[in-house]
Formats: structure tokens, sequence, C-alpha cells
């Protein structure tokens, strides 16, 4: 087994570079200096040969190694859209032209596990076997969240990036969302690990990004006329300008004013919602 670092670092990981002569047989095994070789999964076939290859060893137990190779990354070519993206809670994200990503609230979904897990883990004597693999049961059951929400974000934005040739967002305030109520559903949806990935798959294939300041009034602005309304509570989801007497769906008309604040060419047409009955916002 490698030597790691420390013992009580949550994620334990080792390196071997060129030097130590590591290699990677045709039966999917990886040769390591003074281990020998070790059988291996490959997610995809190594593009080049890997100049280094650092072996991981998570909270639950599970081992991984990632390669460092060199690869060569093509921009996407075509004429596409342009869009601005809203993050939120009841919607994961809201696109300028009106859709909608239902949040998978996937710690939610999961919390009664959790839960129990966790109780099994204090009810267990500290320094036992039996705690031990009670703990690692618990880990595997975070990772588990974990990898399914990193999953979620893979995919949604790798699709905005080949669908879209210039995406903007909102810089949000993570860390002050996080002390709120609303803590555990912020820091649920993952926000900024999913902005990051986005901003660097739009630099790999060539897509343009922008990141607008979070004091900009998206929320309170008409995306139509751009006369500001003043802040909404949060059950307001529909409501009318008082300028230009259009109604507008708040989660959408927040996307449009991300776009266009960003400078691209969006139109606010998809903010646009039919008057509630009664005339009255909700």
């Amino acid at each position: 087994m490698p030597r790691f670092k420390s013992r009580r670092d949550r994620c334990q990981s080792v390196r071997f570079t060129a030097s130590t002569k590591f290699s990677i047989t045709t039966g999917a095994k990886r040769r390591l200096s003074k281990i020998g070789y070790v059988p291996v999964k490959l997610s995809r076939p190594l593009p080049s040969v890997p100049s280094s290859v650092t072996v991981i060893k998570d909270a639950s137990g599970r081992y991984f190694a990632s390669f460092v190779v060199d690869v060569e990354t093509e921009p996407i070519s075509g004429e596409a859209p342009e869009i601005g993206v809203d993050l939120g809670l009841r919607h994961f994200a809201v696109l300028s032209d009106g859709t909608k990503i239902e949040a998978p609230r996937l710690l939610r979904r999961a919390e009664e596990k959790l839960k129990r897990a966790q109780r099994s883990v204090t009810r267990k004597e500290a320094g036992s076997a039996n705690r031990e693999k009670a703990r690692i049961k618990l880990a595997r059951a975070h990772v588990r969240v974990a990898d399914a929400r990193r999953d979620f974000h893979h995919q949604l934005s790798t699709q905005l990036i080949r669908e879209n040739q210039a995406i903007a967002v909102e810089d949000l305030s993570v860390s002050g969302l996080a002390r709120t109520r609303l803590a555990k559903s912020v820091l649920d949806a993952g926000w900024s690990s999913f902005v990051a990935m986005v901003e660097y798959k739009a630099a790999v294939h060539g897509r343009r990004f922008f990141r607008i300041g979070r004091f900009e009034p998206t929320s309170q602005t008409c995306s139509k006329c751009e006369s500001k309304d003043g802040p909404k509570p949060l059950h307001v989801r529909t409501w009318q300008c008082k300028t230009c007497g259009l109604w507008l769906d708040r989660d959408v008309n927040a996307a449009v004013n991300v776009a266009q604040a960003a400078g691209l060419a969006v139109t606010a047409c998809g903010a646009q919602v039919s008057p509630p009955q009664g005339g009255e916002a909700h």
C-alpha cells in the first residue's frame, strides 16, 4: 500500500511521476513503484502517454487514479444562441429563453438515510471496529450524494456549453447565503461548483463566459423597459411592471437581465407571462 501524507486528511493522495517508472499494461493494470501491478478500471482510453499518476483514497475507502495527459481540444463550431442563467432553489437554473431546470435536491432526498447512518456511528464505542465500519458506511452514503450532484452539474454544464455560444451567470454570494435559514438548500444546490464547471468548459471549447456583479438588481428591473420596481418577497413569482404594464415571470426576467447586463443579444419575450386571474401578482 502507498504511504500517504497524512492519515487524518479527509482525502489522501500520493503521486507517482515519470521518474518512478510507472506504466499501464495492455491488461488494464498499472505498475507502481515499490507496489507492483495494480488492476485499474479506466473510465475512458488515455489519449496520450501520462506524465504522472496520482492515487487518491477518499473518506469512504475508495481508490482513484488520476492521470496527467496532454490532450488537444477543438472549439465547438456552428452558430448558437446566447443565454443568461438565473440560479435558484425552486428551480436549479432558469434560462433567458424560458427553460426551467428542476433542482434535484439530492441531499434532501437522502437526508433520512444519512441521519440513520449518523446515529449508528454515535452509538458505537469510540475506537472500536464496529464504529469504523459504521463510519465508512456513513461516508459512502455522503459520497453517493456528492457523486450524484457532481454528475448532474457535469451533464447540465456540458449541455449548456454545447447548445450556446455565450453564457452569462450572476456572481452569487454563496458564503453569505450559507449563513441564512436557507443554508442547507443553498449548499445542496452546489452553485459554485456548477459555475466553475461552466467557466472552464467554456474556455476549453471556445465559448464566451460572463459573470456579472452580484449587486445587479436583476429581479427588480423590467427586462423590457428597464424600469426598477423595487425588491419583492420570495413568494411573488410573477409581477406587473408599473411603467410598461408587462406581466413578467420573476426567474425568467432575472435571467434575461443577467444576459443583458453581460451585453448579450437576448430578447425579453421569454419573460412575459399571462396576467393571473384577479389581476394581482402571485
